[in-house]
């Protein structure tokens, strides 16, 4: 179900059974006190508040969230984490690689063992990335599931393994993704329990 903006958060979020932050515009760098930097693309301070809404009210009511991209970058921000703003191309792994059709994979990740995201894919994994904005500080208590080749964090959890976020898009990948069927399995466990 696709959520609207004219209803109220919480009323909407009591009739889910998990939550997905998908990807869009960068974040505003307020919500993390930070100036823009020049090469900041498009941002909507109206959805991050709004976002920002429907994961307390996910959280509030126990739900699974998977964050997609924009998704982990917020998660990682609302946690406290910042952002690095802008990385070019030919920084590290290669971010961003819009030039390159989303359904195929540009650079490799290591999965990190003892991850809810290790109990869903290999070791490494292919990813796609369309993202120009990268983690630079994580936010307090989030646990770091997967890297980059060169570092960069591409996923995202929360300890209880009530949220997994991931820098790329999976949706675009191989089905079905492993992300979603976890989802899938989060939210009918919760309504069998």
């Amino acid at each position: 179900m696709e959520l609207t903006r004219d209803a109220d958060v919480a009323e909407m979020v009591d009739h889910l059974d998990g939550l997905v932050l998908t990807g869009g515009a960068d974040l505003d760098p307020a919500n993390y006190n930070h100036e823009p930097d020049p090469n900041l693309g498009p941002i909507e301070p109206e959805r991050d508040a709004w976002e920002i809404a429907l994961l307390a009210a996910a959280r509030k009511k126990d739900i699974p969230v998977l964050a997609i991209c924009r998704g982990l970058q917020l998660v990682n921000v609302v946690f406290g984490g910042t952002l690095r703003q802008h990385v070019e191309l030919d920084d590290g792994a290669g971010h961003p690689q819009w030039d390159v059709d989303g359904h195929e994979f540009t650079h490799r990740v290591n999965v990190i063992e003892g991850s809810v995201a290790s109990q869903l894919f290999d070791e490494e994994i292919g990813v796609n990335s369309l993202h120009h904005q990268v983690v630079e500080k994580i936010g307090e208590g989030l646990i770091v599931s997967a890297k980059a080749s060169d570092g960069e964090i591409e996923g995202l959890e929360t300890p209880d393994g009530k949220i997994v976020a991931v820098q790329w898009h999976p949706e675009l990948l191989k089905k079905p993704d492993p992300t979603f069927l976890w989802l899938v399995r989060q939210a009918n466990d919760r309504l069998l329990a």
